[in-house]
């Protein structure tokens, strides 16, 4: 392990190859995370309902039709139970056939089963992986905040995906997200002036800022046009932003996102021929701004601050 761990710091394009590699693999798992812990909620959610059905069933003599307990429900289903398996056929996916991106590349995307075609997002997904843990290596350098980074790359890429399918930004993902920043905090910044771990203090009035200026806005716009126009995930997202990357990106990251939020709403709305009451998600432009001001927010900022400065 020593061994790896100095051929890494002593050659960066190791150490980059490397979180490519990774990246690719974790990507694999992404997607399944991706595809699953929807579905995982969805069964969890259910199986509350029924239950409450149960008690008021036991309680009085009516009971709630739709909601008796299924097989399916009962069956186990979780990231690792039942195993990848080809939707159409549901033939088992073995180990040579999960390689990241090589394995859809010899199954010329087809199932090797039954020939149905595999979603090209699959290895879209492995490949974006990839190549930001790549960049973040390349940024960051060999050490504990190129791991953070990465970390939170991870994480990104699965709410992106998540709230572009179901326009869902999960707990089980933004809260244990928030949780990390704020825990490596603890670690203050590192030499260098990486861009995490930052300072508690940041970390702190980061999170608090985050969750706060999201709701503040939800409300206002909901008292104003009685409708609503984001989720309480958004919340969470931009909460966790501001502990990792501390209360300085929040302004940066907000305006990137709705700009950029904007322009490809309207672009989309164009496209599919909707009217402008279409919801779209916005957590994967906030993922997105979030993932930006990671690699490069400080140095925009301080070339921001250097405007202003008497010396410029």
């Amino acid at each position: 392990m020593t061994a790896v761990l100095s051929a890494l710091s002593a050659s960066p394009a190791f150490f980059i190859a490397s979180c490519l590699v990774l990246g690719l693999i974790v990507g694999s798992f992404l997607n399944v995370v991706i595809y699953r812990l929807p579905i995982m909620l969805d069964r969890e959610w259910r199986e509350q309902c029924e239950e409450l059905a149960r008690e008021g069933a036991a309680s009085g003599p009516h009971t709630t039709p739709g909601l008796e307990t299924t097989q399916t429900l009962r069956e186990r289903f979780n990231l690792i139970v039942p195993h990848s398996a080809c939707p159409s056929c549901k033939a088992p996916i073995t180990a040579l056939q999960n390689i990241p991106i090589l394995s859809y590349c010899m199954l010329g995307g087809r199932c090797a089963a039954c020939g149905a075609r595999i979603g090209v997002r699959y290895p879209l997904v492995e490949a974006l992986t990839g190549v930001l843990s790549a960049l973040v290596a390349w940024r960051l350098g060999f050490g504990w905040p190129a791991l953070a980074g990465l970390v939170l790359t991870w994480f990104l890429i699965a709410l992106t995906f998540i709230d572009i399918d179901r326009q869902l930004l999960p707990d089980n993902l933004t809260l244990p997200l928030l949780w990390l920043g704020l825990v490596l905090s603890l670690w203050g910044p590192q030499p260098g002036d990486a861009a995490v771990p930052v300072d508690l203090r940041s970390s702190l009035i980061g999170a608090v800022a985050g969750y706060l200026s999201l709701w503040s806005i939800y409300h206002l716009f909901r008292f104003a046009t009685g409708k609503e126009g984001m989720g309480y995930g958004d919340f969470k997202l931009f909460a966790a932003l501001g502990a990792w990357l501390g209360w300085q990106m929040l302004l940066p990251i907000v305006l990137v996102a709705a700009a950029v939020g904007a322009v490809a709403g309207i672009a989309i709305l164009s496209i599919k021929g909707k009217d402008r009451g279409t919801p779209i998600a916005f957590g994967p432009f906030l993922a997105a701004a979030g993932w930006l001001m990671l690699m490069f927010g400080h140095d925009l900022v301080a070339k921001y601050l250097g405007l202003f400065s008497p010396h410029s």
